[in-house]
Protein backbone atom coordinates (compact mmCIF):
# COMPACT_ATOMS: atom_id res chain seq x y z
CA UNK A 1 0.00 0.00 0.00
CA UNK A 2 1.51 3.46 -0.96
CA UNK A 3 1.92 6.28 1.71
CA UNK A 4 -0.11 9.30 1.46
CA UNK A 5 1.14 12.67 1.82
CA UNK A 6 0.55 15.11 4.11
CA UNK A 7 -0.69 17.62 1.31
CA UNK A 8 -2.76 15.07 -0.36
CA UNK A 9 -4.58 14.01 3.18
CA UNK A 10 -5.03 17.51 3.69
CA UNK A 11 -6.78 17.83 0.16
CA UNK A 12 -8.63 15.07 1.01
CA UNK A 13 -10.31 16.36 3.77
CA UNK A 14 -11.57 19.35 2.54
CA UNK A 15 -13.44 17.64 0.34
CA UNK A 16 -15.47 15.62 3.45
CA UNK A 17 -18.44 16.98 5.06
CA UNK A 18 -18.46 18.04 8.97
CA UNK A 19 -20.56 14.17 9.41
CA UNK A 20 -17.74 12.78 7.26
CA UNK A 21 -14.77 14.30 9.40
CA UNK A 22 -16.60 13.13 12.63
CA UNK A 23 -17.04 9.57 11.43
CA UNK A 24 -13.68 9.35 10.33
CA UNK A 25 -12.23 10.72 13.73
CA UNK A 26 -14.21 8.23 15.56
CA UNK A 27 -12.84 5.15 13.32
CA UNK A 28 -9.33 6.71 13.89
CA UNK A 29 -10.14 6.38 18.01
CA UNK A 30 -11.68 3.02 17.89
CA UNK A 31 -8.57 1.50 15.37
CA UNK A 32 -5.43 2.97 17.57
CA UNK A 33 -7.17 2.79 20.84
CA UNK A 34 -6.71 6.98 21.23
CA UNK A 35 -9.20 9.66 21.72
CA UNK A 36 -9.21 13.34 20.28
CA UNK A 37 -10.69 14.89 23.08
CA UNK A 38 -8.71 17.57 24.40
CA UNK A 39 -6.79 16.69 27.22
CA UNK A 40 -6.77 18.63 30.98
CA UNK A 41 -3.96 18.69 32.96
CA UNK A 42 -4.73 20.91 35.69
CA UNK A 43 -3.58 21.08 39.57
CA UNK A 44 -6.02 20.92 41.99
CA UNK A 45 -5.78 24.99 43.05
CA UNK A 46 -6.37 25.69 38.96
CA UNK A 47 -9.58 23.54 39.04
CA UNK A 48 -10.80 25.20 42.40
CA UNK A 49 -10.08 28.64 40.43
CA UNK A 50 -11.80 27.74 37.12
CA UNK A 51 -15.25 26.44 39.32
CA UNK A 52 -15.43 29.82 40.95
CA UNK A 53 -15.17 31.86 37.85
CA UNK A 54 -17.77 29.53 36.09
CA UNK A 55 -16.66 27.69 32.83
CA UNK A 56 -14.64 29.26 30.22
CA UNK A 57 -15.88 27.06 27.52
CA UNK A 58 -19.70 25.31 26.96
CA UNK A 59 -21.36 23.94 24.27
CA UNK A 60 -24.51 24.79 22.25
CA UNK A 61 -26.52 21.98 22.13
CA UNK A 62 -29.82 21.93 20.05
CA UNK A 63 -32.50 19.99 21.66
CA UNK A 64 -36.06 20.36 19.97
CA UNK A 65 -36.31 22.09 16.05
CA UNK A 66 -39.71 23.23 17.37
CA UNK A 67 -42.34 23.85 14.68
CA UNK A 68 -40.58 26.67 12.62
CA UNK A 69 -37.88 23.38 11.51
CA UNK A 70 -36.91 25.60 7.69
CA UNK A 71 -36.22 28.41 10.49
CA UNK A 72 -33.93 26.40 12.10
CA UNK A 73 -31.90 25.41 9.76
CA UNK A 74 -31.20 28.49 8.82
CA UNK A 75 -30.34 29.55 11.45
CA UNK A 76 -27.92 26.90 12.21
CA UNK A 77 -26.12 27.61 8.53
CA UNK A 78 -25.73 31.12 9.66
CA UNK A 79 -23.73 30.42 12.94
CA UNK A 80 -21.88 27.00 11.40
CA UNK A 81 -21.34 27.63 7.68
CA UNK A 82 -22.50 24.21 6.99
CA UNK A 83 -24.08 23.78 3.74
CA UNK A 84 -27.87 23.05 3.92
CA UNK A 85 -27.56 19.34 4.33
CA UNK A 86 -25.36 19.53 6.51
CA UNK A 87 -27.12 22.14 8.45
CA UNK A 88 -30.82 19.59 8.09
CA UNK A 89 -28.95 16.52 9.31
CA UNK A 90 -27.97 18.24 12.76
CA UNK A 91 -31.51 19.64 13.09
CA UNK A 92 -33.00 16.09 12.18
CA UNK A 93 -30.70 13.98 14.54
CA UNK A 94 -31.80 15.75 18.18
CA UNK A 95 -30.00 16.50 20.66
CA UNK A 96 -26.85 17.81 18.30
CA UNK A 97 -23.91 19.61 18.65
CA UNK A 98 -23.84 22.94 17.10
CA UNK A 99 -20.75 24.69 18.55
CA UNK A 100 -18.31 23.20 20.94
CA UNK A 101 -15.87 24.48 22.95
CA UNK A 102 -16.63 28.97 22.85
CA UNK A 103 -16.91 31.31 25.49
CA UNK A 104 -20.36 31.53 27.15
CA UNK A 105 -21.13 35.19 25.62
CA UNK A 106 -20.67 33.54 22.11
CA UNK A 107 -22.76 30.51 23.37
CA UNK A 108 -26.03 33.09 24.54
CA UNK A 109 -25.71 34.51 21.31
CA UNK A 110 -25.87 31.77 19.53
CA UNK A 111 -28.24 30.47 21.76
CA UNK A 112 -30.82 33.07 21.35
CA UNK A 113 -30.70 32.89 16.86
CA UNK A 114 -31.82 29.44 17.40
CA UNK A 115 -34.28 30.33 20.30
CA UNK A 116 -35.67 33.00 18.14
CA UNK A 117 -35.74 30.39 15.24
CA UNK A 118 -38.07 28.46 16.89
CA UNK A 119 -35.55 25.73 18.43
CA UNK A 120 -35.06 24.62 21.95
CA UNK A 121 -30.99 24.99 22.95
CA UNK A 122 -29.44 23.77 25.92
CA UNK A 123 -26.05 25.61 26.85
CA UNK A 124 -23.62 23.02 28.63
Amino acid sequence: MAKISASDLIASLKEMTILEVNELVKAIEEEFGVSAAAMAVAGPAVAAEEESEGPSSVSVILKDVGASKLNVVKAIREITGLGLGDAKKLADVVPSTIKEEISPSEAEGIKAKLVEAGAEVEVK
